[in-house]
């Protein structure tokens, strides 16, 4: 007797769920904590997008300061993770030439504000939406979360694909040493 494709397909779909671990039994991967500096510098495209008030900003508008742009979005368990760490590294460098410009993917500003209520703390760096993905596509990115570290001369020095403990001491000294 021939099994149709449709009884096959629920079968294996069926056998996955079963050998596969629950979510809370499966391992979740550290943060890293490296960022890979670029051998060589490459100017930084320019772009205009909103924020969740509908205010614009270019990254032009940021010139003379470090930026670490972050590619993210709300459904991304990495992106979820290093929120925090990202506004705790926007804090301790907030009185600096400093900005975080967190880039949000394809999502509604209704949909991040109330994403951003189950977060143990509230960003207070910019979130832009970068609903067609065109600034996402100017940078290279290629997967979530992405970021992207900025000198003040507007040059991409540094660049991460993954998430990140941006709290890490490694990554707060080279913050540091960019902006000095």
């Amino acid at each position: 007797m021939q099994v149709s494709w449709l009884r096959r397909l629920a079968l294996l779909v069926g056998s996955m769920l079963v050998l596969s671990p629950a979510p809370a039994q499966m391992e979740v991967p550290e943060l890293s904590h490296t960022l890979t500096r670029l051998a060589q510098p490459v100017a930084a495209p320019d772009f205009v997008i909103e924020d969740m008030d509908g205010e614009p900003h270019s990254l032009q508008d940021y010139r003379g300061k470090v930026v670490l742009i972050n590619f993210w979005a709300t459904w991304c368990p990495p992106c979820r993770r290093e929120m925090p760490s990202l506004e705790s590294l926007y804090q301790k460098f907030r009185d600096q030439p400093f900005a975080v410009l967190a880039v949000n993917q394809w999502e509604s500003p209704d949909h991040v504000f109330s994403y951003m209520g189950d977060l143990s703390v509230f960003p207070t760096f910019p979130i832009l939406f970068d609903r067609k993905s065109e600034v996402s596509e100017a940078f290279g990115v290629k997967g979530l979360p992405t970021s992207v570290v900025i000198d003040k001369q507007g040059r991409v020095v540094l660049r991460a694909i993954g998430g990140r403990d941006f709290a890490h001491p490694e990554i707060e000294r080279t913050i540091r040493e960019l902006v000095e």
